[in-house]
């Protein structure tokens, strides 16, 4: 088996590269050399061609020359600065803010053109780059830094069961005043200590959010919250009725 191994690894690159003729005559020679039938051979020496190489086969593939930097050294570490401190957005996200980052840094001394690698050109190129670029670069960064979130929502089978929950799927409401809500725990990787919370009221039809921070998820926060998001949409339309429901 291993001779006949030898063999299928020998001729399958010549096999798939040759003309028609000269496949009828590789297998001829496959054939008679290892005795399986014509359709087991072809079979075997088209499998061996599209496999990679690897332990035992001797089929070599040139490697793949690396890509050249598109961007400077400067460019890149400086685009670990902005994403650090724009809280981890995804390349997506840091492409479309990338001027309003920069801006916000500049205005606030955090980024001084001709120190700690940043200019004018280096301001340029973070402006010129792409989301993919923007996470390629990243991923390194991303592999020891990112700050995971934790959830500070504990699952209950009683309000599954008992509310309905809305779906991406669900259709639209056809007219503004239904709202989804939620609150965030502003906390980071950890619950330890004092961290800001916001309840964020979402009209699923415009796409209009309310805001408010509260100090903890107690009932008299939270119902303040509410009510607060209960005059406001009465402040901006008085068409609208104020009708909630669990986001899932």
């Amino acid at each position: 088996m291993a001779s006949r191994a030898d063999v299928t690894t020998r001729y399958a690159k010549a096999y798939v590269k040759a003309s028609k003729k000269d496949k009828g005559r590789i297998l001829d020679e496959v054939v008679g050399v290892t005795g399986w039938s014509r359709d087991n051979a072809r079979r075997r020496l088209t499998g061996t061609a599209k496999d990679k190489p690897g332990s035992g086969k001797s089929v070599a593939v040139r490697p793949r020359k690396p890509r050249a930097p598109k961007y400077s050294y400067d460019a890149v570490k400086v685009l670990q600065k902005v994403w650090a401190t724009s809280g981890g957005q995804c390349g997506k996200y840091l492409a479309a803010s990338m001027q309003v980052q920069l801006d916000g840094l500049e205005r606030h001394g955090e980024l001084v053109d001709g120190v700690d690698r940043y200019s004018r050109s280096v301001r340029a190129e973070l402006l010129a780059m792409s989301p993919a670029s923007i996470d390629r670069y990243l991923k390194p960064t991303k592999a020891t830094d990112q700050l995971r979130g934790v959830s500070t929502t504990k699952p209950s089978p009683l309000l599954r069961s008992s509310i309905k929950i809305r779906k991406a799927g669900d259709e639209v409401e056809a007219e503004p005043g239904f709202f989804e809500g939620d609150t965030v725990a502003h906390c980071g990787p950890t619950l330890k200590g004092e961290f800001a919370r916001t309840v964020n009221l979402t009209c699923v039809h415009t796409g209009w959010v309310f805001t408010r921070t509260v100090r903890n998820n107690a009932n008299a926060h939270i119902l303040a919250a509410l009510k607060a998001g209960a005059e406001e949409v009465r402040s901006k339309s008085s068409g609208w009725t104020l009708t909630t429901a669990p986001s899932s």
